[in-house]
């Protein structure tokens, strides 16, 4: 991308500002300003892993547990509205007979963890991906809900070993938006400022999770969706491996044969500690297999870092106590600093991969049975004399493939050079033993609908799907408007069990998740506008 493009796209996002700045504050004046009720129970506090522990040997019953989380459910959603569809009284059930079988003695203690380590833990789902007898639509408005007839491969999974699912979360429409909202349920708000947003696509989990409504998560990533709200939400979320786990059974989805290579299905965890076990209940039995129960001494562990993205001057640089807290972390494990020069092509290479992927599901792709197909000019026109029933991205997202078309081959086919050159560099670099250090995104939760701003930004995440490699969200500690910090840990294609290892580390360093603030009124000031405008004059300059 030349010098003129690059200046055009940042200057593009200065002038979306001066529309969305206001409007962001608009519709927060509307919104609540009150904090989450405070955690009252032990019981929300405890690690899956030890709380599985304990059910199995009988210090706790699994209906107690499953109680306890509907109980906070139905406490915080009405306010930051996370929940498209429970499964509450069945969960329920389901918990009664997993205790009437562990006190029957069935199985071994040893057998159970063995077994079914997840028993009668509460696990809950994004709306997108299939639970059997929820609605399984993405956020997209239909006339007849859209209900999954079978569990996705990866929720029989989770199910097989244990797991009990609670619920169903919200996902912005079909997944195309760093924020979680959309026309079927509305928006998600973030637990540690309600004016604020979670993230997105994995939005609605990542709520859950850092509220104390949730322990576990299946989530879904092909360009941050899953690691960025876990940033936001000052939890954990991992990409694995293309191939670990079963992509099947989600929506959006594609017939496109290197689909797999850019999404998979992603656990999120409240705590680190979590994750080797959520992931290794979730692999795909069939897939590319990991080492997680491999012993990593973390001292071993080679660790490099970059705190920028090039420079491309495409992205914004991080805020101040980003830019702090990154590099504290960087100097805390001795990670040296690298250049890696190709990824200030992080954009060009993200888009031109995934944008040019054929027969991805959108609204013009599948309508509903009896319905005429959409088109791309009809449907912009409804949008903006505000007639549709999409939100901007799925309106938007055809004139993007469109605009794809347009560009030469003969670019594309560069660009493809460019990705598996910056793949060696990454593995010569990272081998068997290393991981890197980069940032998840240049600053934290902003207000909700600031991304059109900075749609530039995910490419921090993006590139990490476009190049195939496993990564980590990590709690790294809250800035000075108390709002969780993150970084990404990257590793070569099967070496999951570094970036975890290194998660369990950081959070053993930071303290990993913090409870929301709660009582205590939000403060007026708005210092997130006052940091975006110096921005905004340095992007002009």
């Amino acid at each position: 991308m030349g010098y003129i493009m690059r200046r055009f796209l940042r200057s593009a996002m200065v002038v979306f500002s001066w529309f969305v700045v206001p409007y962001s504050k608009y519709t927060n004046m509307k919104t609540s300003r009150r904090k989450l009720p405070p955690i009252k129970t032990h019981l929300l506090e405890i690690p899956a892993v030890d709380l599985a522990k304990m059910i199995r040997t009988k210090q706790v019953k699994s209906e107690e547990v499953v109680q306890a989380y509907i109980d906070r459910c139905k406490q915080v959603n009405p306010l930051i509205n996370a929940i498209v569809q429970d499964r509450f009284d069945m969960a329920l059930e389901e918990a009664r007979e997993i205790d009437r079988v562990i006190a029957k003695g069935i199985n071994t203690v040893e057998q159970m963890e063995e077994l079914t380590p997840l028993l009668g833990v509460p696990v809950t789902v994004k709306e997108s991906i299939a639970v059997k007898g929820l609605t399984n639509q993405a956020g997209r408005v239909f006339k007849t809900p859209q209900v999954a007839k079978s569990d996705a491969p990866v929720v029989e999974q989770v199910k097989k070993f244990g797991g009990i699912i609670l619920l169903v979360s919200n996902t912005p429409e079909l997944c195309l938006l760093w924020e979680t909202y959309n026309k079927v349920t509305g928006q998600t708000k973030n637990p540690y400022d309600l004016r604020r947003t979670p993230g997105g696509s994995s939005g609605g989990e990542a709520a859950l999770l850092a509220s104390g409504a949730s322990l576990l998560g299946l989530t879904s990533d092909i360009g941050g969706s899953s690691r960025l709200p876990a940033m936001f939400s000052g939890i954990w979320g991992h990409k694995p491996t293309p191939y670990a786990v079963s992509f099947k059974g989600h929506h959006p989805t594609s017939d496109f044969p290197k689909w797999g290579d850019f999404f998979t299905i992603a656990p999120m965890t409240r705590y680190a500690k979590d994750l080797p076990l959520l992931l290794k209940c979730m692999a795909d039995p069939t897939g590319t297999k990991l080492t997680l129960d491999k012993e990593i001494d973390v001292k071993k562990i080679r660790f490099f870092f970059m705190d920028n993205d090039g420079p491309s001057g495409m992205m914004r640089p991080l805020s101040r106590d980003l830019h702090a807290a990154i590099n504290r972390v960087a100097n805390d494990f001795n990670a040296k600093r690298v250049n890696i020069r190709k990824m200030k092509w992080s954009l060009d290479i993200s888009l031109s991969a995934m944008l040019t992927m054929e027969n991805i599901e959108t609204i013009y792709h599948k309508t509903e049975e009896g319905e005429k197909p959409k088109t791309i000019c009809t449907e912009t026109v409804k949008y903006f004399c505000g007639c549709s029933d999409s939100i901007l991205p799925s309106v938007i997202f055809g004139h993007l493939q469109n605009f794809m078309k347009i560009i030469p081959n003969s670019r594309h086919k560069q660009l493809a050079t460019i990705i598996e050159a910056l793949k060696t560099e990454f593995r010569q670099l990272l081998g068997t033993d290393g991981v890197f250090l980069y940032p998840t995104f240049p600053n934290t939760a902003h207000k909700h609908y600031r991304i059109y701003h900075k749609l530039l930004e995910p490419m921090y995440m993006a590139i990490f799907n476009t190049l195939g490699l496993p990564v980590t969200n990590c709690m790294i500690g809250l800035d000075k408007r108390n709002l969780p910090m993150g970084i990404q840990v990257v590793a070569n294609p099967g070496q999951d069990h570094l970036c975890l290892a290194v998660a369990k580390e950081m959070e053993r360093r930071y303290g990993g998740w913090v409870r929301p603030p709660t009582e205590e009124p939000l403060p007026e000031e708005d210092e997130e506008q006052e940091e975006d405008e110096k921005l905004f004059k340095d992007d002009i300059k």
